[in-house]
């Protein structure tokens, strides 16, 4: 179960990610913080993902090592505050009027096998917490 924690922590970990990519790091948070367009009710809800983020990432965290002994259902409950900002992310273009990045952004945003790098990142993400409890079903 030890390698399960470890996966889990990692992606509680990028959680911190939306916050450096859309705040910190000049070439991708002019598409989101540092963006002139953007109206600051856009920027508020940026911030709250942001924050949502870092929030859930540090709770499944302290899942993972303030209860012990940990538990499956200890780690489920982590993995399940873990994936959340990132489940999250996967189902927001099912809403009418979103998209991964703005028009003015499509043509020098990378696509790695046709994916968004959030996207790429998300379905990554959720991966290794399926990996994770894969491994430590044996323990349940």
């Amino acid at each position: 179960m030890q390698i399960a924690r470890w996966l889990v922590v990692f992606v509680c970990v990028l959680g911190v990610g939306g916050f450096v990519a859309d705040f910190v790091l000049w070439e991708t948070a002019r598409q989101h913080m540092k963006n002139p367009a953007w109206p600051k009710h856009a920027k508020f809800h940026n911030a709250q993902t942001m924050l949502m983020g870092i929030g859930l990432g540090l709770l499944g965290i302290l899942i993972l090592f303030v209860y012990r002994p940990l538990t499956i259902s200890g780690l489920l409950l982590a993995s399940g505050a873990a994936s959340l900002y990132w489940v999250t992310m996967v189902l927001a273009p099912l809403f009418p009027e979103t998209a991964w990045n703005d028009p003015e952004f499509r043509a020098s945003t990378p696509r790695w096998f046709g994916l968004h790098p959030q996207q790429l990142l998300a379905y990554a993400a959720i991966g290794m917490l399926a990996f994770g409890l894969l491994l430590s079903w044996e323990y349940r």
